[in-house]
């Protein structure tokens, strides 16, 4: 068994070793791996936020290779939060490889974003930082449609009607010396027949009575490794169900995944989600949404759940699903989440406004925001269902993310009215730390009851 462990223990090492150090990975930090020019860029107020009206600059200080990078010309362009830029110039580097860049202000509440570019023997360069004027003032253009609460509790009571089938399944492939793994599959209902999500199921092996967890998958059809998540089970004495919502068994091989995702139309990645936004009815994340109560139907009826302690983590489109079931399931008591996707999506529609992942009209521009879609997406969208909310709640999210942009997760947090504690980490872009990730973990474990 320790054989095993270390084994298991050894391709999770080079899995994570080979993301960080791939080049999409590297792109995304903004100190790059391996890069002979450091950028010291650093807000004028320490929090990176301001106030609105109050204008803000950037102390920025170039190195190459641990050495002031003098009389570079550094062009920037500044603009709003996933917005195109409205003002550029250029400044010069002084002796110490010091400038200052001038971002300017907003009347309104947001945020702006710094890109800065240079050449250095020939060789580009970029970085950007963003920083907030009026963050905790930032309110959702979405609205919550009148009907919002009585929509979902019909969607929920069709769920219902669908007696729970489980079938499980042993995936020792996955088993450590401290946990175990099986494979789960539970049947769901969607309006087109039966479907069904699956999910891993890791668990302590030393007996006693534990917290459940269901944790949604991030964006995208994708193959699963429970390897990553399989610290809850060992040192966090939690039951966690890491869950696959398309009904595609996650045993598949990767490259039948690939196929699988093409198949889901252009933007293959994350095609589903324009899947029937003509109407509320029709749209793919409808059974997607009711499919998260379900797994906690499954949950609860292990004879190792501590029958109190219901618990959500996921992180993106991951803690999108995440909101969306402590808001529609009153069992759950705690969850843990990082920059919530599917937020303030059609904030677009409003101009010099940002709208959320994925970015309808914008990134993703065959997919207009008309009324019927923008009122598809009322029923959809995270921050109304953030509105409901009231499990005890950890957020965490960056705010150079320009996947799920801080004017959507502040948007978020601002919405919730529970228990609440953040945890801002500013320079982070679209990932979070293994230190926040078990930041992620003691809140929960602490919020037990």
């Amino acid at each position: 068994m320790m054989k095993t462990t270390l084994l298991l223990r050894a391709r999770y090492i080079f899995f994570v070793l080979a993301v960080a150090l791939s080049p999409v990975f590297a792109f995304a930090q903004n100190f790059t791996n391996q890069s002979d020019l450091q950028w010291a860029a650093v807000p004028s107020h320490a929090d990176w936020l301001y106030k609105v009206g109050e204008k803000a600059q950037i102390e920025l200080q170039l190195l190459l290779h641990g050495q002031p990078a003098a009389g570079v010309d550094v062009s920037y362009g500044v603009g709003g939060d996933c917005l195109p830029s409205d003002t550029e110039g250029k400044v010069t580097t002084d002796r110490n490889g010091r400038a200052v860049i001038p971002v300017g202000t907003m009347k309104k509440p947001g945020f702006r974003d710094t890109r800065m570019n240079c050449t250095i023997d020939g060789v580009s360069y970029k970085n950007h930082l963003k920083v907030g004027f009026g963050a905790d003032q930032i309110q959702p253009y979405t609205q919550s449609p009148a009907d919002f609460e009585s929509y979902w509790q019909q969607v929920l009571d069709e769920q219902r009607q669908l007696p729970l089938k489980v079938e499980v399944t042993p995936a020792p492939q996955y088993d450590t010396d401290k946990a175990t793994c099986q494979l789960v599959k539970i049947r769901c209902y969607r309006k087109q027949g039966e479907y069904n999500i699956y999910g891993y199921l890791t668990r302590p092996r030393k007996e006693g009575k534990y917290p459940v967890l269901v944790s949604p998958p991030g964006a995208g059809v994708k193959p699963m490794d429970p390897l990553k998540t399989i610290f809850y089970a060992e040192q966090g004495d939690i039951i966690r169900l890491d869950l696959e919502i398309h009904g595609i068994n996650p045993a598949l091989s990767v490259a039948d995944y690939k196929d699988i995702s093409r198949a889901f139309g252009e933007h293959y990645a994350n095609g589903y989600l324009s899947n029937g936004l003509q109407s509320r009815e029709t749209y793919y994340m409808r059974h997607v949404y009711a499919a998260m109560i379900r797994a906690v139907d499954y949950l609860v009826t292990l004879p190792e759940w501590d029958g109190k302690n219901v618990l959500v983590q996921g992180n993106s489109q991951g803690a999108a699903l995440s909101i969306v079931l402590a808001a529609l399931d009153p069992r759950v008591t705690a969850i843990a989440i990082a920059h919530p996707a599917l937020s303030d999506m059609a904030g677009y529609a409003e101009k010099g406004r940002t709208g959320g992942y994925p970015h309808f009209s914008n990134k993703y521009k065959d997919v207009s925001l008309t009324p019927d879609v923008i009122r598809t997406l009322a029923y959809y969208d995270v921050v109304n269902f953030a509105r409901h909310i009231s499990a005890k709640t950890y957020m965490t999210w960056g705010y150079n993310d320009n996947t799920c942009p801080p004017s959507t997760s502040w948007a978020v947090w601002n919405t919730l009215q529970c228990p609440k504690q953040s945890y801002l980490t500013p320079i982070t872009e679209h990932w979070i730390s293994t230190e926040t990730r078990y930041r992620q973990m003691n809140f929960l474990k602490e919020n037990c009851k």
